[in-house]
């Protein structure tokens, strides 16, 4: 559940933000005839990513044996890579997003181009959240906590994303992003870390040191019950946690993790 919940609080919160700043400067201009339009864009996009999820979850769920662990490592790595770029790319454009939105509203002379503007920015961020629930999924021990997870992050984001319209400068939104960054990154340490495993399984390499345990705790609340789920659907855990996967997960966060950190200080 935490992992979904905070994928979609801050893909939420991204969603809310570029909606608030088009139909505020829509507002500004006198243009309030066209708010309508970029709501049916972003229903539009948010329908089409809807069905997508669950058109990829079905099918991702056909797959057995060497065809799922193939389908769950290549989710597990395409995940993490598009998430530490969107994690770099939103720290190093957010000070333009604006910026560029209304320059863009400005350019869209008719209300069919306000919805291909709203459509394509939902869709953008639509997509990636498909991608990390999916991801989240395969990762977890139960599809329902990563769907309640999700819905409750959204919930919150659309009433942080009101609080924003209503002018809420009071909101720390680069602390936000800098926290809810950081933590999405230990999330892509533990898919790149399942990448290996996957993979490892796939390949056969069942011998050797790297395919050992780390650990081994198979009792209590680190093998089973609701915070081993929360453990393994945000970090990856698993009670005999192979020595492949826990260097991987370290392989990616220290550098990573180091490079986010400095690029925070700076902006």
């Amino acid at each position: 559940m935490g992992a979904s919940f905070l994928i979609t609080l801050r893909e939420g919160l991204e969603i809310s933000l570029v909606l608030a700043i088009i139909i505020s400067y829509l507002v500004k201009c006198g243009r309030k005839a066209d708010i309508p339009a970029v709501w049916r864009g972003s229903a539009l996009a948010g329908v089409l990513c809807l069905i997508s999820g669950i058109a990829f979850n079905i099918f991702v769920g056909e797959f057995e044996g060497k065809s799922e662990q193939f389908i769950e490592g290549t989710i597990a790595i395409v995940a993490a890579s598009v998430l530490t770029w969107m994690i770099f790319w939103m720290g190093k454009n957010a000070r333009n997003l604006g910026a560029s939105l209304r320059g863009q509203v400005d350019a869209a002379t008719s209300t069919r181009a306000l919805m291909i503007i709203a459509f394509v920015a939902v869709l953008r961020e639509g997509f990636e959240t498909v991608l990390f629930l999916l991801s989240a999924e395969t990762s977890s021990a139960s599809g329902t906590s990563v769907v309640i997870g999700g819905l409750l992050g959204l919930v919150v984001a659309a009433i942080l994303g009101r609080l924003v319209y209503a002018g809420g400068n009071k909101l720390n939104l680069a602390l936000f992003f800098r926290v809810t960054g950081f933590l999405l990154l230990l999330f892509a340490a533990g898919l790149f870390g399942k990448f290996f495993h996957e993979y490892r399984e796939l390949f056969g390499f069942e011998d050797g040191w790297l395919v050992s345990s780390a650990w081994n705790i198979k009792s209590g609340i680190w093998a089973e019950g609701t915070f081993y789920d929360f453990m393994k659907g945000f970090f990856g855990w698993h009670y005999a946690y192979e020595n492949i996967r826990l260097i991987a997960y370290f392989a990616y966060l220290l550098p990573v993790g180091w490079l986010f950190l400095q690029t925070s200080k700076k902006s």
